[in-house]
């Protein structure tokens, strides 16, 4: 479906996003390309990485999909894995037009949750994908300056809500904040309900970054 092709770097000044990874896709493949977009990918950002790894699906590929890595604004390799990824990719492509937070706002709402968690983090980690509801989500896996993963955040690409968190608040989600304390008392309860009512608090408060920091995907395809 693909072939190795390169195009002049065209991005501006800074470190690419992953909006601008996919619009290199998009320019050398063609906007549909896009419609098959199971995820992208980028390790070691500070705060954005390098490269960014896109998989797209492919059914004539022998694994079903074709990966494709973006760096300094072109494609600098692409390969067809034997071997499916992991879990079904029926049903799992991202609706580009969901998209409302680049890999920059993410990791906006991501720093300031683990500020509110006081977790220091030198690096950034990224992968969108979708979640069980099909809805584009973006999980932040911050790590310190001996690349040791601190914390991780999930972050709703269409309303920048973050839905969970692993290494803060206790692991707290918002099922466990729906839940509540109710089955527990005493001490334990009272201290879960301090470290849920932190987690919602940052919850709020990430809402109001998303209104600041929201940037839809398909306007920034159609700019001129």
């Amino acid at each position: 479906m693909l072939s190795l092709l390169f195009i002049t770097p065209a991005l501006a000044q800074g470190q690419a996003t992953a909006y601008d990874a996919l619009r290199v896709v998009g320019t050398q493949f063609g906007r549909g390309a896009l419609n098959h977009l199971v995820s992208i990918t980028g390790v070691g950002g500070d705060p954005q990485p390098e490269s960014w790894k896109i998989t797209l699906v492919d059914p004539s590929a022998p694994g079903g999909v074709h990966e494709v890595q973006v760096t300094g604004g072109r494609i600098d390799s692409e390969r067809t894995p034997s071997r499916s990824i992991a879990g079904s990719t029926e049903g799992a492509t991202i609706n580009t037009a969901h998209l409302n937070l680049d890999s920059s706002g993410a990791y906006a709402v991501a720093s300031h949750t683990a500020e509110k968690s006081h977790t220091r983090f030198a690096t950034a980690s990224y992968t969108l994908r979708t979640n069980e509801r099909g809805e584009p989500v973006w999980i932040v896996t911050l790590a310190n300056k001996s690349s040791h993963p601190v914390g991780t955040i999930y972050v709703g690409a269409r309303r920048g809500t973050v839905t969970r968190t692993e290494g803060m608040f206790a692991g707290t989600s918002m099922e466990d904040e729906e839940r509540g304390n109710a089955d527990e008392g005493g001490i334990i309860g009272t201290a879960k309900a301090r470290i849920q009512h932190a987690f919602h608090r940052t919850q709020e408060e990430a809402r109001g970054m998303f209104d600041r920091v929201k940037r839809s995907f398909s306007d920034f395809i159609n700019r001129d």
